[in-house]
């Protein structure tokens, strides 16, 4: 089988970031993406107009409004005195990181996943700091809850909301919790006892109880609270009209932007926080945008796929698949190929959750299989100076990922 340059190219950016921290390589994952999508633009595997037409910019103009209120959350002081009202009363590691996944994760279901990883990651890593926690592990349970529970909710991640809108299911916002809220939620709990095991040691000793920390800028936090308001308005408003066939009335990408505004207009730090924007990451998206199209276009994905002929309706067939393909074209690309495929076919609303819980949890397998991961890597990397190397990550991602694969398979073909 002839496996195009583009592909290629793919696997040793992969290559490159399992072996970064055990070979001394001293390059971030941002640096070695954008390596391979320049290097497949300069080998011709795909044009410079092609390369343009596969970036997303719903998601960048997205991202960039969400880090805007991310880091004014963060300034003003605002989210550490939310997420110590939430938080600060756990009275042990053990039950700080499960109500830390728990409430993450059923938060991923409403704010999708990605603004659970902006927000949330300088929080899990001032109770790290704080408490002398393994940061890897705050950051871990973060990854694996806002991924896990984001598979419930039809706004939970982009690939979901590709599926509600396809079609395919109906009452998106009964079917999607009536067949996936209970195993997610076990799924949650089961990812919580792997890093129970894996991180041990940090779960054998207590923490001192700590009250509300104060706001350092009012003003900038009643700010953040009109945003907040804004985000989840935007995004409940933008759900309806999806799920109501109003298809295309409004942008989803200005949602972010929009709630931005306030912060980008009335706060006095607004420059400060416009230059504190995570550019990294949307380098990063960008090139794996170029880098996704460019194997994409080679047809390697298609012709893989497009060779189940036998059950590429049945659950186990959509969970296995998903997950396997999404490491190498990512999740949404993926879901966007295999929705091509079920259009063909008459299939239950059942296929379609498969596909949903498949195409989210394959985010758990490696740290390029989910937007969030990357997102909380890079972040914890550039600002905070943490990092989770590729094994950190796989190690117990390994695991979790069968767990959750094995439960959405017992769940969906009951």
């Amino acid at each position: 089988m002839h496996i195009p340059f583009s592909v290629l190219v793919l696997a040793i950016s992969f290559v490159l970031i399992a072996l970064r921290n055990v070979a001394n390589i001293k390059l971030q994952i941002w640096q070695i993406v954008t390596g391979g999508a320049i290097a497949v633009l300069l080998a011709g595997q795909i044009t410079f107009a092609a390369a343009l037409s596969y970036i997303d910019p719903t998601v960048i103009v997205f991202l960039i409004g969400i880090f805007i209120v991310g880091d004014a959350l963060t300034e003003s002081g605002y989210m550490q005195y939310v997420a110590y009202r939430i938080f600060g009363y756990a009275k042990s590691v053990d039950s700080l990181v499960l109500l830390v996944m728990l409430v993450m994760g059923i938060g991923s279901m409403v704010l999708l996943n990605d603004t659970l990883a902006v927000i949330g990651t300088p929080v899990v890593l001032l109770f790290a700091a704080q408490e002398k926690i393994d940061p890897k592990l705050m950051l871990l349970a973060l990854a694996f809850s806002i991924t896990i529970g984001s598979v419930a909710s039809p706004i939970g991640n982009p690939q979901n909301i590709l599926i509600a809108s396809s079609g395919l299911v109906s009452n998106q916002f009964i079917t999607f919790p009536v067949y996936l809220l209970v195993p997610t939620l076990i799924n949650i709990a089961l990812a919580y006892a792997v890093l129970r095991v894996l991180y041990r040691k940090e779960f054998k000793r207590g923490r001192e109880v700590r009250g509300a920390v104060g706001i350092k800028d009012l003003k900038l936090a009643r700010l953040c609270k009109i945003s907040i308001a804004i985000l989840v308005i935007g995004i409940a408003a933008y759900t309806l009209l999806e799920a109501s066939g109003w298809k295309g009335v409004m942008n989803f990408a200005y949602i972010a932007p929009v709630a931005a505004m306030p912060i980008l207009i009335f706060s006095d730090k607004r420059r400060k926080i416009a230059a504190g924007i995570d550019w990294s990451t949307i380098v990063f998206f960008i090139s794996m945008f170029v880098l996704v199209g460019a194997v994409w276009q080679s047809g390697f994905a298609q012709m893989l796929v497009g060779n189940l002929d036998y059950g590429v309706g049945s659950v186990p067939v959509i969970l296995l698949v998903n997950v396997v393909g999404s490491q190498f074209i990512s999740n949404v690309p993926m879901v966007m190929l295999y929705l091509k495929l079920l259009a063909y076919k008459s299939v239950p609303s059942v296929a379609a959750m498969a596909l949903a819980a498949g195409s989210t949890v394959a985010g758990n397998l490696f740290i390029l299989g989910a937007a969030s991961n990357i997102i909380i890597v890079t972040k914890a990397e550039k600002k905070y100076g943490h990092t989770i190397s590729f094994w950190d990550f796989t190690r117990a991602g390994i695991i979790i990922t069968a767990i959750n694969i094995a439960v959405y398979w017992l769940f969906l073909s009951a």
